[in-house]
Formats: structure tokens, C-alpha cells, sequence
């Protein structure tokens, strides 16, 4: 995904998706300390000649965290993260927002195409709730650009939409799926002893039929392209994001490609225009439209879940209570406030926490913790706007039992 890109900065890495790194970055264990810093970018001048000195402020709040045990194996990272504060280049391609990972056995930057507050956080892990707000797919989607003779894909969420790198195997333009196979307009020449004059030579003058005009050939090979764009995009992008699909196109390619789908992702409500017309803003706040009402309507059936978990005994928001449940494995969806920070640490052993009196950047977030921890044992883990809680705590847990 587009959304945000691994970026390559002084050989720290390959281009990658957050997608790609979601098991082993996200979710895996790393050699403490682990570093974590986010903040706001701009993608303009003059705006942007305030982020190297913005994310400097914050690499020097890392550094007054990292304690005496751990300030030699964090020497080298505060280096690489210098580096980037002094490349110019980098600086000159921001998008909305910048997240780095960096911990002795890795180092990710992360682009962002959504702003994220600044932050700066020392610990045992990551602190990963931000990323998990972009990539969760509560507010995501796909939309499909399509033509009779080419496609694009972008996937989006409410703040930005980009286009996505389609996967090997989907063709992207007409003559890339067909081939050979691609029909050309023809005619046949048949001859029926219509006699040219009145001679007796027995001569005929040959007759030109056309057998399938060039519009029902044209409308044969947009129909071939439909069906192997739709099985495509359907085994490499929706079954494997799970994201619900949206059509750009004419409404006339509307009618054709939904007549051969088999994609359960597509969705009814379409943007009916050509797509090559739209300016990318345009089209997310067009999608975003037609997906709001679903999120919205996602979000109140969560609420609506823990309201009745709470009454069966199988809910909380109490944080104590949700640690426990959560290193056991037992919470099967855990909500938490977006906006919300709890300072202190939790046992991933026992389930114990402990409050911190004050925040820092050595303080880990305990709902960010809590989290990790739920998304480790296969729950989901939902990261929600502060106006969408139901609890005053920061958290709402659903158990398993």
C-alpha cells in the first residue's frame, strides 16, 4: 500500500509496505531498547524547513531517555537518526507524516500520507498505536479506476488515497490481458453468383459481408478484459486486504464489469464518471462519501457489542482487569482512544501494571501495550476517534470468555 512507504535512507533499507512489515515489525519481538518517533511533516516550502528541526527536538528527547543500561546500544541509532535530520533530500520529499522504528536489529522510516501527533517513546517495544490507526481497516479501502482499455488502484482511508502498485499477475491495460488473444475487426468475403453484367461468362462479382462489426468485437474484448481484471484484482488485492472495493468508471463499464463480477468486496455504490477525469483528491472525497457511513456504522456495532458483553459479564474497561484478561488471551476485540495515553508498564508475564505519576519519552503507553499484546494472541485490536469511545477509561475490551 501507498499509504506509507519504508523509505531508503542512507542504506537503511528496501522499499517497503507497513503492509509487509505488519508480522515481523509490528507484532515481533526486538532487541531492546526500541526506539519509536513520530511527527507531523509538511510537503511544501517554507512550511517544511521546520521538520529537521522538529524531528532533531525529538531525537534529543530520546536521548535524555535512554538510561545508563541502554545508552551504548542506543549510541548507533541516535547516529542513523541524525543522519536523516541532516539529509536535505529526505526532507524535500515528505508527505503528512513520519514514523521511525529503530531498535539494534532494525531501523524503518516510514512515510505517511496522515498526520500523526509527535512523539517520541523509549521501551521494551515499539509503540506501534498510530500505525495501527492507519492500518487497521476500519476506515480503509479500495477503489478500482477503470476503463475499457486500462485499470489503476488506489486504496485510501478518510484523509488520503494513493495508488497502489498493482501485484504481479493482475493485468493492467487491455492488450496486457488478452494477448494474442486481443480480437481485430474483420470482415469475410463471400461470393453468391451475383452476375456482373450481362454477360454469359458466368462471373460472379465477389461480396463483402461483415461478420461481428468492430463495436460488438470492441464491446466482446472489453467484456474478456472485465473478467480477468475482476479475478485478478479479487485473488491478489480484495481477498488478501479484506478492504471493501469501489468502481470508478463510465457508468456504461459500470453495468459491464458488475455484470461479470464475482468480487463479494465490490460494493453496490459506485463513482460513476471517467476516473481518468478525477483528480485523485476528487475521487477520495467521493469514496469517502460512500464509505463513511459504513465506518460510522462499524464503529457503533463495536459499541453496541461491548454494551452487551458488559451485561454478560464478558466486558470491561478496567484496566487492570483488561491486562489480565489480555495476557491470558482471552479479550477478543480491544477498543482504544486514539487521543488517549496511559503512562506506565505492564507485566506480559503476569498481567501487572503499574502507573506511571508522570509521561515521557521513557514511559511506555500502556494501551499501546495493551494492544501489542491482544493483537500477539489473534484478537483485534481497534484503535478509535476519542468521540467514539465508550468508556471514559481509554479502553473497552470484549472477551472470548
Amino acid at each position: 500500500m501507498l499509504l506509507l512507504t519504508a523509505g531508503t535512507v542512507h542504506g537503511m533499507g528496501t522499499e517497503r509496505s507497513l503492509a509487509d512489515d505488519y508480522q515481523s515489525v509490528l507484532l515481533g519481538t526486538h532487541e531492546p531498547p526500541c526506539l519509536s518517533l513520530y511527527q507531523p511533516t509538511s510537503r511544501r516550502h517554507p512550511d517544511n524547513q521546520q521538520d529537521p528541526i522538529r524531528f532533531r527536538n525529538l531525537v534529543r528527547m530520546l536521548e535524555q531517555s535512554l538510561g545508563e543500561a541502554t545508552a551504548h546500544a542506543g549510541r548507533p541509532l541516535l547516529a542513523r537518526l541524525n543522519e536523516i535530520a541532516d539529509d536535505r533530500e529526505f526532507w524535500n520529499r515528505s508527505l503528512d507524516g513520519l514514523a521511525v522504528l529503530a531498535a539494534p536489529d532494525l531501523f524503518r522510516v516510514y512515510r505517511l500520507q496522515r498526520p500523526v501527533p509527535e512523539l517520541a517513546v523509549v521501551g521494551e517495544s515499539f509503540h506501534i498505536k498510530p500505525l495501527l490507526r492507519i492500518l487497521q481497516s476500519a476506515d480503509r479501502y479500495q477503489v478500482m479506476a477503470l476503463s475499457a482499455t486500462k485499470i489503476r488502484l488506489f486504496e485510501g482511508n478518510r484523509d488520503a488515497l494513493a495508488e497502489v502498485e498493482l501485484a504481479e499477475g493482475v493485468p493492467r491495460t487491455l492488450t496486457e490481458a488478452l494477448g494474442d488473444e486481443l480480437t481485430e475487426p474483420h470482415q469475410t468475403v463471400a461470393s453468391y453468383g451475383v452476375r456482373t453484367g450481362g454477360g454469359n461468362d458466368g462471373g460472379a462479382t465477389p461480396m463483402r459481408h461483415g461478420h461481428g462489426g468492430k463495436r460488438d468485437e470492441v464491446d466482446m474484448d472489453a467484456e474478456r478484459f472485465f473478467r480477468a481484471v475482476d479475478r485478478a484484482i479479487l485473488e491478489h488485492h480484495s481477498q488478501p486486504s479484506g478492504l471493501p472495493l469501489l468502481l470508478a468508471a463510465l457508468p456504461e463499464h459500470q453495468s459491464r464489469f458488475r455484470a461479470v463480477s464475482r468480487n463479494p468486496s465490490l460494493l453496490a455504490a459506485s463513482l460513476d464518471g471517467s476516473p481518468d477525469a478525477m483528480a485523485v483528491d476528487t475521487l477520495r472525497h467521493r469514496a469517502w462519501q460512500v464509505i463513511e457511513p459504513q465506518y460510522l456504522a462499524r464503529l457503533a456495532g463495536l459499541v453496541d457489542a461491548f454494551g452487551g458483553a458488559i451485561s454478560r459479564g464478558l466486558g470491561s474497561d478496567e484496566l487492570r482487569e483488561v491486562a489480565m484478561a489480555a495476557v491470558e488471551g482471552r479479550v477478543a476485540t480491544l477498543l482504544v482512544d486514539a487521543d488517549r495515553h496511559v503512562p506506565g508498564s505492564l507485566d506480559r508475564d503476569s498481567g501487572a501494571v503499574e502507573i506511571a505519576e508522570l509521561a515521557g519519552a521513557e514511559i511506555d503507553d500502556l494501551l499501546d501495550d495493551l494492544a501489542e499484546v491482544v493483537l500477539r494472541a489473534g484478537g483485534d485490536a481497534i484503535v478509535v476517534p476519542a468521540e467514539r469511545m465508550p468508556t471514559a477509561t481509554g479502553l473497552a475490551a470484549i472477551y472470548r470468555y
